[in-house]
């Protein structure tokens, strides 16, 4: 499992195994957010697989999945009532943590400046530049 701390209170990861949970809770984190579709991946590591093991270690689960490409205002409305009611740090996955970075900027647009969560994104690789116009656009309305 590779935790990448994006924010003190928000950190992403490509996709979790049930055994990673208890790394997850003894990490901090208090919510996991599972950023991916079911149809992607082995039943092994789908949503209720995972989700049984975040219930038994008395954390958080939100479940929100993120079709690439396909990003909807209802994900990043999602993402952010989850980031707001979090009584802690949160924990989000996809594939990469791409998908989960995306939907983090774009419900955290008119919250913090473009510029910062661009950068934020690219220190782990992350290229949120091609939805400057969406975060930009985003922050106008929030604002």
């Amino acid at each position: 499992m590779d935790i990448r701390r994006l924010t003190e209170t928000y950190a992403v990861s490509p996709q979790i195994t049930p055994e990673d949970v208890a790394a997850i809770k003894a990490a901090g984190f208090t919510t996991i957010i599972n950023n991916r579709p079911d149809g992607e991946i082995p039943v092994e590591v789908q949503t209720d697989a995972v989700g049984q093991a975040v219930a038994a270690a008395g954390l958080h689960y939100v479940v929100n999945p993120v079709i690439g490409g396909a990003i909807t205002m209802e994900n990043v409305t999602a993402q952010r009532a989850a980031l707001d009611a979090a009584a802690g740090p949160v924990f989000a996955y996809c594939a990469s943590g791409n998908r989960c970075s995306i939907v983090w900027a774009l419900s955290q647009a008119g919250r913090r400046p473009t510029d910062q969560l661009i950068a934020t994104a690219a220190r782990f690789g992350y290229n949120l530049e091609p939805f400057r116009p969406q975060i930009d656009g985003l922050a106008r309305t929030a604002g």
